[in-house]
């Protein structure tokens, strides 16, 4: 799907808005409609100085861009309007680099991906940042956002006892409840066209499911695709999708525990702010010779050998290199790097034959 195109009346629209005007903008829409694609095509195509950021670092991994907390130096706390914590917020502010600063200043458009996932308080302490350093008392110092994400998708993460703070000055969590935002114009675009799926019935169960109107013809058609005890043949490459990481987790486990010979483990290399509970894989990956593995990231060179989501199995393993084949590929993908300093490869265990989605 080509930036240029003109096939798509929404896509045309939403690259007028963000290009031409100062408007905000909430590009929205099903998956696999190309706000992906938008975004990534984007980047390479505005003259506007820009920053992409997201809620979580898996979501800013798959924007290629920073964590929202990170560039603005946030909390992971409650932000309260001119409470206690706004005030330690703002001192937070003086601790900004030059260079940010000067990037903050320069700032023309700003990208919030998996918006649906932004806190009403988040966006306002951003809000925060952005007034105090630009010097500008506009909504978010005059900068423009451009929102992309899906309200049917992840929601906010507010604990009870966070919430029966922010209940006190919000109307609900969601993003669009933020103070600032109600303060500014937003113009709402929705992709209407699937571009990841081209089967007409699968679509329609898709919304379906999506927008929680399952009847029972769409119900029976769903389970005509369950198979009572079924069990993959070994070597299959089936995948296991689960609720909750650590079904996941206990499935590679007890997977890679199934195979005989030595365990290497390697360590992430952790640069920055960056906690735990928000790496977009393991802190530490534990491989063998023979499992199935998924890649996480794109490849940025121009051999384009793997894919976020591409899974083989490993043929050969050392602390110099791990040698990766692929179902229906001839050829072996050669991951080298100097693991011996425990940094390890952008992939993911799944198992001999199980993943999780990561």
């Amino acid at each position: 799907m080509a930036f240029e195109s003109l096939t798509n009346h929404e896509l045309d629209l939403a690259r007028e808005f963000v290009q031409y005007t100062g408007c905000n903008v909430f590009l929205t829409g099903k998956a696999g409609t190309g706000k992906t694609t938008f975004l990534h095509n984007l980047k390479g195509n505005t003259a506007k100085r820009m920053i992409v950021t997201a809620p979580t670092g898996v979501a800013a991994i798959n924007a290629g861009g920073v964590t929202l907390h990170s560039f603005f130096q946030l909390s992971f706390g409650p932000f309260l309007p001119g409470g206690e914590a706004s005030s330690k917020s703002r001192q937070r502010m003086f601790r900004f680099s030059k260079e940010k600063k000067r990037i903050i200043k320069s700032l023309d458009l700003l990208v919030i991906d998996e918006i649906s996932m932004v806190r009403a308080d988040l966006l306002d302490a951003v809000d925060a940042v952005l007034r105090q350093h630009r010097r500008n008392n506009l909504p978010f110092g005059g900068v423009q956002l451009l929102m992309i994400g899906d309200l049917h998708q992840l929601s906010p993460v507010a604990k009870l006892d966070e919430w029966q703070l922010l209940r006190r000055h919000y109307a609900s969590v969601y993003f669009f409840s933020s103070h600032a935002l109600e303060e500014t114009d937003v113009v709402t675009i929705e992709l209407q066209h699937i571009y990841r799926q081209s089967d007409a019935r699968f679509i329609k169960l898709l919304n379906r499911v999506r927008d929680n109107c399952l009847n029972g013809a769409a119900i029976e058609a769903l389970n005509q695709r369950y198979i009572k005890n079924f069990t993959p043949e070994e070597g299959q490459g089936y995948i296991t999708l689960t609720t909750h990481n650590r079904g996941a987790d206990d499935i590679n486990e007890t997977r890679l525990a199934a195979l005989p010979g030595k365990a290497y483990r390697f360590g992430a290399e952790v640069s920055g702010d960056f906690p735990e509970h928000t790496f977009p894989a393991p802190g530490e990956l534990v491989l063998k010779k023979e499992v199935q593995v998924m890649f996480l990231r794109n490849d940025a060179s121009d051999e384009k050998r793997y894919f976020n989501g591409k899974i083989g199995k490993i043929k050969s393993i050392s602390r110099q290199e791990i040698r990766i084949k692929y179902p229906g590929e001839v050829s072996e993908i050669s991951i080298t790097g100097n693991f011996n300093r425990r940094r390890g490869p952008f992939i993911r265990r799944s198992g001999q034959g199980k993943s999780s989605l990561p």
